[in-house]
């Protein structure tokens, strides 16, 4: 961990992951976003170099990116893009403008708080430069990373720095945790995930956690929470189908319910297991949505869709992570 002490401010937050595919950069995207409505100044980071996602997620593109002001090619204001504007579009169908209706205590100013973006360069030859240099300079670029979270603080103000990184024991990564406060190791509860995320812990985040981060377990996409696509809650929809199928669909929607029950204790069975073995906590465990998870194009659901029970999960997680003491 970086830095003698860490308040509620000030946070740097890394969302890790053995594997791709658990979902870091939804989870981080709007995280960020929550964070931001909630009246803090949040600057996020795409780390994950290899495939980075943000431009694509905000449909933004930039000249520069982090890894060039790692590399020393580029100044913090070149790389660091406000979209605070973006997030308070209408025309999108939502607004940080105000707080949300379920402000609790951790909420911090009642103005909204900005956030800045910093892209990933994804050019193959600029990430070479730094995966290929010395050991020398790779002790520098730990150092740039070291700087990188103070010009955030100090230029930027930033209450929350969050960081998606690479999946794995890379280069990359360990720098990108090694600056951060708290580590939310990101996994689905598969034997693949399960048996990786043990090996990162065991690897690296013991040595972490002895310097005084905070690690804790994010299980994502937990699967059996889903309705079958049949079930509709659309009631121009439902007054279409027959007696018969709306019969059907309530009887299925019943048997589902009690799966759901059934599967839900099950996982949570494996996740207690889980972080028994590893002594870290689980900070929550999300469910998989078939509408987010199958969506063209998933965009701040906790704006756009300020019921949905994702929301309800993310502000669960947020809570989680302004509770936490060092």
């Amino acid at each position: 961990m970086y830095g003698n002490s860490v308040s509620e401010m000030n946070k740097c937050i890394a969302f890790h992951s053995y594997k791709g595919g658990t979902g870091k950069t939804t989870l981080s995207c709007n995280c960020a976003a929550v964070l931001t409505r909630k009246g803090y100044n949040v600057c996020l980071l795409d780390l994950d170099v290899y495939a980075p996602a943000l431009q694509s997620y905000f449909g933004k593109e930039s000249r520069k990116g982090i890894n060039d002001f790692l590399n020393s090619t580029a100044k913090i204001e070149d790389v660091m893009i406000d979209i605070t504007e973006l997030l308070s579009d209408k025309s999108q169908g939502y607004d940080t403008t105000t707080k949300p209706s379920n402000s609790s205590q951790n909420d911090k100013l009642e103005k909204p708080g900005k956030l800045w973006v910093g892209f990933s360069n994804p050019q193959k030859e600029e990430i070479f430069k730094l995966e290929m240099g010395t050991s020398i300079a790779k002790r520098d670029f730990l150092r740039r990373f070291i700087h990188l979270r103070q010009l955030l603080i100090s230029d930027y103000h930033a209450d929350f720095i969050i960081i998606d990184t690479s999946p794995g024991v890379r280069f990359w990564s360990i720098n990108a945790l090694a600056i951060a406060d708290i580590l939310l190791l990101t996994l689905k509860m598969g034997d693949l995930d399960i048996d990786g995320t043990k090996k990162v812990v065991e690897e690296i985040y013991k040595s972490f956690t002895t310097s005084g981060s905070k690690a804790f377990l994010l299980s994502n996409r937990i699967a059996g929470y889903c309705i079958p696509p049949t079930v509709s809650h659309d009631s121009d929809k439902l007054s279409s189908f027959s007696s018969q199928s709306r019969s059907s669909s309530c009887n299925t929607q019943t048997t589902t319910i009690q799966l759901q029950d059934e599967y839900e204790q099950g996982k949570l069975d494996i996740t207690d297991r889980l972080s028994h073995e590893l002594g870290i906590e689980m900070i929550t465990s999300i469910p998989c949505y078939c509408d987010i998870q199958f969506s063209k194009k998933e965009f701040l659901t906790v704006l756009r869709h300020p019921g949905h029970p994702f929301t309800k999960q993310i502000e669960r997680l947020i809570d989680a992570v302004l509770s936490t003491t060092f």
